[in-house]
């Protein structure tokens, strides 16, 4: 797909971008408000076609925990064998909690640990009717309560018996950039991992504590702006770090709701890179 369509939905989901607007621009691109109609389902996330990974032998639950300025909800999904578990918070997009990324959930839980997936959105007290609703309600989210809550995440975690006590995250586009700042506000993560996600403060990088692992991908131009001054403060922090870019890969790559963006070699590649990189520091 011509990349001057990505760029454009790229811009429509991460500013302030109108439906309106954006459909009018693509019409003006494609050649016709049809044309633009025909490719919208390919760039779109197409939830109902979410991938549904074998959960024969996980236990998954919904849950409830302390947020600001209301109570979070999350999806929880864990080997069912009774144990203690190292845990994993998976953070979505700005698109709040959905079928893809509970999907994601469960693969990190196939692996052998106890998952969090908690909704951002929820803390507003309100369900979203669809993506361009829940896009428009991140702007109401504070920054430093949507920080809180994922950081109440790890408390709630503290008080379940099936946890062994030994942490990591992984966040996806705005949940990146969340893992990056988990990685610098919460002492006790052994692990961050971030797919495409903005950079923290360069000032603030000498606090992260856990290792850290970084997809970019190749067309990124966004993101991929702070990948030098980022690089450059965790070597001069020492922090244990990864990262990798993934040549002619989009902004969301991993997201397999999303036909245009979707890149399966690099997708697979990167999750079994996240998931050795678990076992590495969560062992």
């Amino acid at each position: 797909m011509n990349q001057e369509i990505i760029n454009l939905y790229d811009e429509y989901t991460h500013k302030p971008l109108t439906r309106q607007d954006f459909l009018k621009r693509l019409s003006l691109l494609v050649g016709s408000t049809a044309a633009a109609m025909a490719i919208l389902p390919q760039l779109e996330g197409n939830y109902a076609h979410a991938a549904v990974t074998q959960q024969d032998n996980l236990v998954t639950e919904y849950i409830k925990y302390p947020g600001v300025p209301n109570e979070m909800t999350a999806y929880i999904a864990r080997p069912k064998k009774e144990g203690k578990y190292p845990a994993v918070i998976v953070i979505h997009e700005n698109r709040g909690l959905n079928a893809h990324i509970e999907d994601v959930a469960r693969r990190a839980a196939n692996a052998g640990y106890l998952v969090i997936a908690p909704n951002a959105l929820s803390a507003l007290g309100k369900t979203p009717a669809n993506e361009d609703e829940a896009r428009q309600w991140f702007g109401d989210i504070k920054p430093e309560d949507a920080l809180q809550n994922f950081k109440n995440a790890a408390a709630y975690l503290a008080s379940r018996k099936d946890y062994n006590g030994k942490l990591g995250c992984v966040g996806f586009c705005w949940g990146g950039a969340m893992a990056n700042n988990l990685a610098v506000n919460v002492p006790e993560l052994k692990a961050a991992v971030a797919f495409y996600g903005r950079q923290p403060a360069a000032a603030d990088v000498a606090k992260i504590k856990s290792a850290v692992q970084l997809h970019y991908a190749g067309q990124d131009e966004r993101v991929n702006a702070g990948m030098a001054e980022y690089e450059a403060a965790l070597k001069a922090a020492g922090v244990r770090y990864e990262q990798y870019l993934y040549e002619g890969a989009q902004h969301a790559f991993h997201n397999d709701t999303s036909a245009a963006r979707y890149n399966e070699a690099a997708a697979k590649l990167a999750w079994q890179r996240t998931l050795d990189f678990f076992k590495e520091h969560l062992a």
